[in-house]
């Protein structure tokens, strides 16, 4: 079937092959563009980007449920926006339609160490030139980017306050996602079973022990990646955008 169907072999993803590493060149270059030029785009004029982007996103998630819909794969065990990265892109949009600092400080590391995580390990079935390719590699970029845009440019910078909240936000979340997985036999957050995919799961231990292990990796890997962005941020923005 065409680019909008359901797979076949020509589609089938194979990490870090041609298609994998174009989009990890774009996701650098896209990165260093960002740093270099954050000093320029910190103006009004960047206002109707912003609002457009969080339209795409919108749109590609409209346009990714209606998918699984009309391909009969829609399941609520797997298909609701419940995993940490659709989270993110939840946080995403609202954070370019309020850039609330707030929500910033949720986004922050689920872009960072989730979305990151996602893009160089995907569990992801679908190869270019589908649609699912394109799905899932534009909306964990632009999570990414988004999340780099407002500390470069927009001067939010992550703060110990903000590893905490991420940490009780995260933790808030797991028994609704655990009762989700419970009752609609779904699998968010891989709380049930590792991803078939390699991935990071794979060097945290066997089930249940892995989410345990998860736990303290993100509490870990949070206070490092505070400590190493902390400067990039000065937090001078205007000061409405901060509750």
């Amino acid at each position: 079937m065409g680019w909008f169907g359901r797979s076949n072999k020509f589609f089938e993803f194979n990490m870090y092959a041609q298609s994998h590493l174009v989009i990890l060149a774009i996701y650098i270059l896209m990165t260093v563009v960002i740093f270099i030029r954050s000093k320029k785009w910190n103006d009004k004029e960047w206002r109707r980007t912003e609002i457009g982007v969080a339209i795409s996103l919108i749109l590609f998630e409209i346009t990714n449920q209606l998918w699984m819909y009309v391909n009969g794969v829609w399941k609520i065990g797997r298909s609701l926006p419940l995993e940490l990265c659709n989270i993110g892109l939840i946080l995403c949009v609202i954070l370019l339609l309020t850039k609330k600092k707030v929500i910033f400080e949720l986004l922050f590391f689920i872009a960072i160490l989730g979305a990151n995580q996602a893009i160089f390990t995907p569990a992801l079935t679908y190869d270019f030139p589908h649609f699912r390719f394109f799905h899932f590699f534009y909306t964990h970029l632009v999570i990414v980017w988004v999340s780099l845009y407002f500390m470069w440019a927009k001067r939010y910078s992550p703060t110990l306050g903000t590893t905490i909240k991420q940490i009780i936000f995260i933790n808030l979340l797991l028994p609704i996602i655990m009762f989700v997985n419970k009752h609609a036999n779904g699998n968010y957050w891989f709380l049930r079973h590792k991803p078939k995919s390699p991935s990071l799961f794979d060097l945290l231990g066997p089930y249940p022990w892995y989410i345990f292990s998860l736990e303290s990796l993100l509490i870990l890997l949070s206070l490092i990646t505070w400590a190493i962005l902390r400067k990039w941020g000065t937090n001078k923005g205007d000061r409405s955008h901060t509750q």
